[in-house]
């Protein structure tokens, strides 16, 4: 007999992402700043961001359109770009590099479920981003994965794990297709 999934048995009590008062503010100000495709000052999003704990280099750009679960467990470095859309789901810590593009449409997922536990049980782990990487529109970066300096994820890839410094990585899951090779 097959074992089944038993979702009233879930039980995330551990996971505490910060006050639940904090949060609700968060909820509703990513709403009318972050989200909103109305507003187009990326000054208003980082001032934001960094009201509510982010981390965030100077110069950096934050698109329209952008969701960030927890901004307090995000950091991003100088002269990096969020493109429009970008959900940071970040119930873990993301860390962003400085001089990194994540192109429009992209996904970091900190979080996920252990399917093989009938409890569906929640599972987090940070993401690293490192100097230089490019992740492309409309990709998917899961909970653990960190992608090493200059790396670049393709259009539509899912990276699930270490990405190498300098590696171009497609398809799902990605693999490493060859080398960045930097033009002066």
């Amino acid at each position: 007999m097959q074992t089944k999934v038993d979702l009233s048995n879930y039980d995330n009590s551990w996971y505490d992402p910060g006050s639940k008062i904090k949060c609700m503010i968060w909820y509703f100000i990513n709403i009318l700043i972050l989200k909103n495709r109305w507003i187009p000052s990326s000054a208003l999003r980082v001032y934001t961001l960094r009201l509510f704990g982010s981390k965030i280099g100077k110069q950096v750009v934050i698109k329209p359109g952008v969701n960030v679960k927890y901004p307090w467990k995000l950091s991003i470095g100088d002269y990096s770009w969020i493109g429009e859309a970008v959900w940071i789901d970040n119930l873990d810590q993301v860390i962003i590099g400085k001089n990194v593009c994540v192109s429009q449409g992209a996904m970091l997922l900190s979080g996920n479920h252990n399917y093989k536990k009938t409890t569906f049980n929640l599972m987090i782990a940070p993401i690293t981003i490192e100097t230089g990487v490019w992740v492309g529109a409309k990709t998917i970066i899961c909970q653990g994965s960190t992608l090493k300096t200059h790396s670049v994820l393709t259009v539509g890839s899912i990276a699930n794990g270490i990405l190498e410094a300098y590696g171009i990585y497609k398809g799902n899951p990605a693999i490493k297709i060859k080398e960045r090779q930097l033009l002066l």
